[in-house]
C-alpha cells in the first residue's frame, strides 16, 4: 500500500486532481469529509463539542452551527486548538479505519487541506502539492465560488505560504495549466503511484 498526502492551497484545484486520481483506481480518504462526519447529529464527536463551547454551537435541527462556532473558534487561537484537539484524533481514527480496508497494493490518497500548516507530512510515503499562482487561486475564489476579493485574500492568507507548500512536496502538479494537460499529467503521476505501491518498500 502506498500512503499518499494530497494538498495544495484553497482554489488551486486539488478537488479536481483527487477526482482525476479516483478515476484511475485511487482509494480517497477526504479528511473535511470525515471531519463533517465526526460530528454529525448523535455522535460522541458533537456532544464533546457541545460539552466544550455550550449548546448555542448548535443549530435549531440539532446539528453543529458552523458558521457560529467558525465565529467562536477563528477569532481565538485557543478555542480552535481546544476544537482542534476534539476533532483531530477522530478523523486520524476514522482515516486509519478506511485505509485498513484497503487492497495491499492499493493506492491511497488522503485529501488534506492543511497538510503543510499541521505539519502532517511525515505520516505520508509521499506528499503531492497540487499548485497554482496566487493571482490563479483568487481568480477562481472569485469567479467560481462567488467570493468577494477581501474574503478569498484572507482565506489565503491564512493558509501556509506558496514556499512552504512546495517544500513538503515529494510531486508537484502543475495547474496553472488547461484541462487536458492537466490530465496528462496526473496520468503520469499515477503510473509513477502504481509503480511505487507495486515495489517493495525499502
Amino acid at each position: 500500500m502506498l500512503k499518499v498526502g494530497l494538498t495544495g492551497g484553497i482554489g488551486a484545484g486539488k478537488s479536481e486532481v483527487s477526482r482525476l486520481l479516483v478515476e484511475h483506481g485511487a482509494v480517497l480518504i477526504d479528511a473535511d469529509r470525515i471531519a463533517r462526519e465526526v460530528v454529525a447529529p448523535g455522535t460522541p464527536g458533537l456532544a464533546a463539542v457541545v460539552e466544550a463551547f455550550g449548546e448555542e454551537v448548535l443549530a435549531p435541527d440539532g446539528g453543529l452551527d458552523r458558521p457560529r462556532l467558525g465565529s467562536i473558534v477563528f477569532a481565538d487561537p485557543d478555542r480552535l486548538a481546544v476544537l482542534n484537539s476534539i476533532v483531530h484524533p477522530l478523523v486520524g481514527a476514522r482515516s486509519r479505519e478506511l485505509e485498513a480496508t484497503a487492497a495491499p497494493d492499493a493506492v491511497v490518497v488522503h485529501d488534506v487541506p492543511l497538510l503543510t500548516e499541521n505539519g502532517l507530512a511525515p505520516l505520508y510515503d509521499l506528499v503531492i502539492v497540487v499548485d497554482a499562482a496566487p493571482e490563479t487561486q483568487l481568480d477562481r475564489l472569485v469567479r467560481l465560488r462567488g467570493m468577494t476579493e477581501e474574503d478569498a485574500r484572507a482565506r489565503m492568507a491564512a493558509q501556509a505560504r506558496r514556499e512552504q507548500r512546495l517544500e513538503t512536496a515529494d510531486v508537484v502538479i502543475d495547474n496553472d495549466v488547461p484541462l487536458d494537460r492537466l490530465r496528462e499529467r496526473v496520468g503520469e503521476v499515477w503510473a509513477d503511484l502504481v509503480r511505487r505501491a507495486r515495489t517493495p518498500q525499502e
